[in-house]
């Protein structure tokens, strides 16, 4: 395969993009498994892009820092609004999620309705353009991980109910504008599944299974001229199925020799 110097400036920011989300959403997704709100990070970035269709409505400038903060001061809103019904009523939590998300997206629809790009919206909202990340936003969206990592493995156990919900929101609302929201499910629970059961080194895992999948996902999608969240979708559920295997092998060895 003989990648040039195009394909090549195409394919590194959308990789470096990919590796970014990796980098947050694979400690995150670890701890939405554990809780067993699987489904927040749909309806939270789903509730992130509503706000985004909402600023455009208005007619606000789409990369304008007043659509950023509306996606964020929206995906907050959920954010709250999740940590006060899983303190109030934590049996039905993942139901109450499923409504938000829901709720969300038929607003959303309705939004888009009489808009003549309504649907390119809406499909860029859910798979992302990957591909056409531009690389300036890449600097900002490096640093603003970085704190919500520095925040996650310093503060992790003082976060707390509130602070968890917070730093997710503000990841999940980067990211969907990034990569969409597809990616943004498929980057917190697929490495958290494929390494559940392999505890040791599991970030580690999951972030070789992340990159792994955005890497062949992208590769895959250029050599084919295919939709590239799909392919990411499809190469990253393939990686860590593939994993998944190799670490249940690994952990039966390791239980045998002790």
């Amino acid at each position: 395969m003989n990648l040039d110097t195009a394909s090549l400036a195409i394919l590194l920011p959308a990789l470096i993009a990919g590796l970014l989300v990796t980098a947050t959403h694979v400690p995150l997704g670890m701890q939405v498994l554990e809780r067993g709100i699987v489904f927040i990070d749909l309806a939270v970035a789903q509730v992130a892009g509503l706000g985004v269709i909402l600023a455009d409505a208005l007619g606000w400038e789409p990369t304008g820092a007043a659509v950023q903060v509306a996606a964020l001061v929206a995906a907050l809103a959920a954010a709250l609004l999740l940590t006060f019904t899983e303190r109030r009523w934590p049996e039905i939590q993942e139901a109450v999620i499923g409504v938000v998300y829901v709720l969300a997206s038929s607003a959303a629809i309705l939004l888009l309705a009489k808009n003549p790009h309504g649907g390119e919206h809406l499909k860029d909202l859910l798979v992302g353009q990957i591909l056409w990340v531009d690389p300036k936003r890449l600097p900002l969206v490096a640093l603003v991980y970085a704190a919500i990592l520095a925040l996650w493995f310093g503060l992790r156990e003082r976060l707390g109910r509130i602070g968890f919900y917070l730093l997710f929101a503000c990841a999940v609302t980067v990211a969907v504008q990034l990569v969409g929201l597809f990616l943004v499910f498929i980057t917190l629970v697929v490495p958290s599944l494929a390494t559940y059961y392999s505890r040791r080194r599991r970030t580690l895992k999951g972030y070789v299974i992340g990159s792994l999948g955005y890497a062949a996902g992208l590769v895959a999608s250029l050599v084919t001229d295919l939709p590239s969240g799909s392919m990411i979708v499809c190469s990253m559920v393939l990686v860590g199925a593939v994993a998944a295997m190799i670490f249940k092998r690994g952990g039966a060895r390791y239980n045998r020799g002790r």
